[in-house]
C-alpha cells in the first residue's frame, strides 16, 4: 500500500515547507531540516483515529448479571480542534449500566482514543463516544462527560489560560432518571 504521505510536488512535506515560508521562516535553515517529515509523522499519530472503527476494538463479554453502574474516570485524551487545527486536551469520564453485556475495561479508553484522534470539536467528540458505546453495547444507559482546555482559547483569540470546557452526553437511564444522573456525577466528582 502506498502511503498517502509519499513525496510528490504537492506532497505534505512540500506543503509544510510552504507554510514555513509563508510565516517568514527559512525551511532550509539547520533547525528546520527534517521538520516537514517530523510533522507528517506527528500528524499520522494525531489523526490515527480515522483508520480505526470502534466495533473492531470493543470486546463484549457476558455481564454475569452485573447491573450496577460501571465508571471509568480521568481518562486523558488529546485531540485537535477542527476550526484552527490546534490541540485541545483533558479528561473523559464515562459510565454505563450493563444490559446483560459488559466490555473489557481497557476498551473504554481505546474508544475515547479512536474519536479523539481526529479533527474534532468537543461537543461532537462527547456525543460520538456516548453514541458508539450505546450502539455497540446496548446498555440501560450511558453517561459521558469531557472536560478540556483548548489552545485556540489559550494562545489566540480570548487568551484565557485557565478556562475549562465541560460537555456531556447522557443516554437512557442517565438522561431520564435523576437518581442515576446524580450517582454518575457524584462518582466522577462533578
Amino acid at each position: 500500500m502506498v502511503s498517502p504521505f509519499s513525496m510528490t510536488n504537492n506532497s505534505p512535506e512540500n506543503l509544510i515547507r510552504s507554510i514555513l515560508s509563508h510565516i517568514g521562516e527559512d525551511p532550509d535553515r539547520e533547525g528546520l531540516k527534517g521538520t516537514p517529515e517530523r510533522v507528517i509523522k506527528a500528524y499520522e499519530k494525531l489523526f490515527s483515529g480515522y483508520r480505526k472503527r470502534p466495533k473492531d476494538i470493543l470486546t463484549v463479554f457476558d455481564g454475569e448479571h452485573y447491573d450496577e453502574m460501571i465508571v471509568a474516570r480521568d481518562i486523558e485524551f488529546y485531540s485537535m480542534c477542527e476550526h484552527h487545527i490546534l490541540p485541545f486536551f483533558g479528561k473523559a469520564h464515562i459510565g454505563y449500566i450493563p444490559n446483560g453485556k459488559i466490555i473489557g475495561l481497557s476498551k473504554i479508553p481505546r474508544l475515547v482514543e479512536i474519536f479523539a484522534r481526529r479533527l474534532q470539536n468537543q461537543e461532537r467528540l462527547t456525543s460520538q463516544i456516548a453514541e458508539s458505546l450505546h450502539e455497540l453495547l446496548n446498555p440501560k444507559g450511558v453517561g459521558v462527560v469531557l472536560e478540556a482546555k483548548h489552545f485556540c482559547m489559550m494562545c489566540r483569540g480570548v487568551e484565557k489560560q485557565n478556562s475549562t470546557i465541560l460537555t456531556s452526553s447522557l443516554l437512557g437511564l442517565f438522561k431520564n432518571t435523576m437518581n442515576t444522573r446524580s450517582e454518575f456525577l457524584k462518582l466522577i466528582g462533578k
